[in-house]
């Protein structure tokens, strides 16, 4: 067993085991992100004027490396809809790719029917705005400036093009998260949204935003996983100027 596979293991039983622990009375507390923090009161303040939200899911699309970005801005969607589809203006959701849109469609579909809201479900909720990052990011912008929109959240795969839609939120001055798989838009996105999302942060929406115990329990092993890498990490570097290293 080669040492991939063997941390891939070791992280589902640490999940299965943080899974089964969730079980018991009590919930183990999370550590602190306030940006997920201030997107649950500025859905909630959505709901009680009856502005909407915009979800941008970016143009990665659901296969190669960033498709655990899309499924992360998926889970996103599902939790912003369940919150706020009862409002006057229910959330809407943009993204560059055939697939993912379809994906985006389906999953307020099931979020709609799931709350007994079928009649108001439209697939106009979700939609293509550009299949190109650029034509993708001028798209979005005219949704972002709509009067009706009051916050956007930007999760997924972006780049240079993050700039064309954080630039609009900036314009209305309207909150914006966001999180990106890629470490160049994750650097724009730092300097240009009011809550930025860093490193392995834009995988925890799920556990934050209450999308269930497997989410939680992914965040914890996430937690255990980090500092056994800086264990690691600090361990070879003390024995390295100790001369005890391999």
């Amino acid at each position: 067993m080669n040492l991939e596979t063997s941390l891939i293991l070791f992280a589902f039983l640490l999940i299965l085991v943080f899974s089964l622990l969730a079980r018991r009375p009590g919930r183990r507390a999370l550590r602190d992100i306030p940006a997920f923090s201030k997107l649950r009161k500025t859905i909630e303040l959505s709901v009680e004027d009856g502005s909407r939200l915009q979800v941008s899911l970016g143009s990665g699309g659901i296969f190669g490396p960033q498709s655990a970005a899309a499924l992360a801005g998926l889970t996103l969607l599902r939790q912003i809809s369940s919150i706020a589809s009862d409002s006057d203006a229910p959330p809407i959701a943009t993204s560059g790719d055939g697939v993912l849109a379809l994906l985006s469609q389906d999953t307020l579909r099931r979020t709609y029917r799931d709350l007994g809201l079928d009649t108001q479900f439209s697939n106009r909720l979700a939609r293509v705005t550009g299949l190109t990052p650029f034509s993708y990011g001028a798209g979005t912008m005219p949704l972002i400036l709509d009067s009706s929109v009051s916050a956007s959240a930007l999760m997924g795969s972006f780049g240079e093009e993050a700039a064309l839609i954080t630039a609009a939120g900036q314009r209305k001055g309207a909150f914006s998260l966001a999180g990106s798989y890629g470490l160049a838009g994750q650097a724009l996105l730092f300097a240009s949204s009011e809550q930025p999302l860093l490193g392995e942060e834009l995988f925890a929406a799920g556990a934050y935003l209450d999308a269930g115990r497997a989410h939680r329990a992914s965040l914890h092993a996430q937690d255990v996983l980090r500092w056994l890498i800086i264990l690691v990490i600090a361990s070879l570097a003390f024995g390295g100027l100790l001369g005890l290293a391999p």
